[in-house]
């Protein structure tokens, strides 16, 4: 498929779904991966290596990478290197706050992107607006994500640095939003999924990994790992950051960019889920009512136009 849609069918619906229930995973795999792999290691090896895979893809499909071929370099650069510090601010938050209410504020991109937008009408054609119902849903997702934010202030469930970590979750999400508005103002927004992916894999990896040296991680032996770390850094890598990241930027090249970001909010209620089911966090009355909130706004904001 090669056109561009102006609404989620059935497949873009679907696909999105099972990226939300992936990304929402993920967290909690990050959380867990902690006690083996320091964080900003963690981060930059799943994206060298999931850059690694998405070059054995792009080369058994015929898809040229190098930024010669289109003039996408300078743009793949500013959009890997947001993308190096949108998971470094993650990574790192989730070490003073749950994977849970991090699962919960990532997901203020949508907003960053449904504020940019309009903003990008001069340069990107057809630039997705949002009608009133739609504002009422990202406002009304958005009221209840700050609500379960003061509560890191008044009564932390994970240490007193909580306010700290959420405020990580939400710059990255100011990041993400910031990095898909690079990618649709850009020539990126014409370029191969697999060679936007790769820009921010091998960007952001290199990156990180250099971060991770300056700050003195220490690096554990790879025979000193325990099975469990060796699996969920799998997942992260295959799973999450190669295959799902492939089928989101496929997503964002064929659908509208807000339709989408606003879909993703589902991810918080997959991420909340996960850690309290597989990490045992404590589910709060406000990250609940958040999440009900974060429901509301999936609803209205995809809501079709009223018809003439």
């Amino acid at each position: 498929m090669t056109d561009r849609k102006t609404h989620l069918d059935g497949l873009a619906v679907a696909c999105l779904v099972l990226c939300c229930v992936l990304w929402g995973l993920n967290q909690a795999a990050s959380k867990a991966t902690l006690a083996d792999v320091p964080p900003l290691l963690q981060m930059g090896s799943r994206s060298l290596g999931a850059a690694v895979l998405v070059a054995l893809w792009s080369a058994r499909r015929g898809i040229r990478l190098s930024p010669g071929t289109n003039g996408t370099g300078p743009a793949g650069l500013l959009a890997g290197t947001l993308f190096a510090v949108e998971f470094g601010c993650i990574i790192l938050g989730l070490q003073h706050t749950t994977a849970s209410r991090m699962g919960v504020f990532i997901y203020l991109a949508p907003f960053v992107v449904a504020l940019g937008m309009p903003l990008l009408g001069r340069r990107v054609a057809h630039a997705e607006r949002l009608g009133t119902v739609q504002w009422v849903g990202l406002v009304a997702a958005f009221a209840g994500v700050a609500w379960a934010f003061a509560e890191g202030f008044h009564r932390p469930s994970a240490g007193q640095r909580q306010w700290w970590g959420d405020a990580l979750g939400v710059t990255a999400a100011l990041l993400w939003g910031c990095t898909t508005l690079t990618i649709r103002a850009s020539r990126l927004a014409s370029a191969p999924a697999e060679q936007t992916l790769f820009y921010q894999l091998a960007v952001s990896g290199l990156l990180l990994i250099a971060a991770s040296v300056a700050t003195g991680e220490a690096w554990p032996a790879p025979g000193a790992l325990r099975a469990q770390a060796w699996w969920l850094m799998a997942f992260q890598t295959v799973v999450v950051t190669f295959a799902s990241y492939l089928l989101w930027f496929w997503l964002m090249r064929h659908y509208p960019a807000t339709r989408l970001a606003a879909g993703t909010l589902l991810t918080p209620m997959a991420g909340l889920g996960a850690g309290v089911l597989l990490l045992g966090e404590p589910l709060t009355p406000r990250l609940l009512l958040a999440c009900a909130a974060v429901a509301v706004g999936i609803v209205l904001v995809n809501r079709p136009p009223r018809a003439p």
